[in-house]
């Protein structure tokens, strides 16, 4: 049987490795149009999306409070048996995020733990352990609204733009708007990979902070500053080194994007994303701003849009959160056995 440190230090390592996994895919998708329109080499890109994504982590941590004390009644439960459901709630998580990015998917990683924790969270104390309220009122909206918002977003901001070109640039050749474009979207991008930070870092921050009130090394939740350091610095790290899969499906196959499509993606999906992080929605940036690309080429031209992409997407949407929590119901039977029995 593991100490309940040891247990403790697993935790922080398997919320370490998940926040990589989250930055290989969730993260990747603030800098895929970035890349793609070629506004940025992916190097600039990569340290651009780390350090926005690290410093969106330290602004707010309302996201981090819903996935650590929202979705399970850990004091519910004996310490240990808290621990493994943090334990399988992660490692549920981790094994969907890990196969999608293999097969280039992006999903919400957000929403797999979501799942992870609930399928846990479930085998551990029943349904009635569950804090159903948070999940209807900040979760599941969120998954119903988040691609809707985006798309939207996305759109208006498409709109918006081609309305100024219009008016005010309508004798300037193409290519030098092109070239505004891709300035902005440097800012853009910067900003979408600041909102992201606000809301898909703080899910690791919000169990390890978890853990740490579980075991008494802290009051009460709040996230101590280093664990905002280690969690945006993995998922930094995750993004440089298996960003690329997911950052080519939304760059390139979801639809053929131009400077002007890629910053309207960007800025609409930063818009929505910082909206729904300051009342601490764990919206999944995937589905807002892939919604986004989708909204901002929209009413261009259809052709423009990889139906067949975009229904891949939206089938590993719909079952992340059933396949996580089968899998995080799993691993906490395993792991009672293996850890504590």
């Amino acid at each position: 049987m593991l100490s309940f440190l040891a247990l403790l230090v697993l935790i922080v390592f398997l919320a370490l490795l998940y926040d990589f996994l989250n930055g290989a895919n969730d993260s990747a998708n603030a800098i895929a149009t970035v890349i793609a329109t070629k506004a940025l080499t992916p190097l600039k890109a990569l340290a651009l999306a780390s350090i926005f994504n690290l410093a969106g982590a330290f602004v707010v941590t309302a996201v981090a409070r819903t996935i650590g004390k929202g979705i399970v009644s850990l004091p519910d439960l004996e310490r240990e048996i808290a621990l493994m459901v943090l334990i399988g709630g992660l490692l549920g998580a981790i094994i969907w995020t890990a196969i999608c990015t293999w097969l280039g998917i992006p999903i919400s990683v957000t929403h797999s733990l979501v799942g992870g924790l609930l399928g846990a969270g479930i085998a551990a104390g029943g349904f009635e352990i569950i804090q159903w309220t948070v999940l209807t009122n900040k979760v599941f909206i969120a998954i119903a609204f988040g691609p809707f918002i985006g798309f939207v977003a996305g759109a208006f901001i498409f709109i918006v733009t081609n309305w100024v070109l219009y008016v005010f640039f309508k004798k300037t050749p193409t290519t030098a708007t092109e070239g505004v474009f891709r300035k902005l979207q440097i800012i853009s991008s910067s900003f979408m990979a600041f909102s992201h930070g606000m809301n898909d870092t703080q899910s690791a921050m919000g169990v390890i902070t978890a853990a740490l009130v579980v075991g008494g090394y802290i009051p009460f939740f709040y996230v101590p500053w280093w664990v905002k350091l280690m969690c945006g610095s993995a998922m930094a790290l995750g993004t440089f080194l298996l960003g690329w899969r997911v950052i080519k499906t939304v760059g390139w196959r979801l639809a053929k994007l131009e400077p002007k499509h890629g910053f309207s993606a960007e800025t609409g999906a930063g818009l929505a994303i910082t909206g729904v992080s300051l009342i601490g929605m764990p919206v999944s940036t995937t589905h807002v701003l892939a919604s986004a690309v989708v909204g901002g080429t929209f009413f261009q031209s259809l052709r423009r849009i990889r139906w067949s992409e975009v229904g891949r997407m939206v089938t590993a949407w719909v079952i992340t959160i059933p396949l996580s929590a089968a899998f995080g119901g799993v691993v906490y039977f395993v792991a009672v056995r293996v850890l504590i029995c």
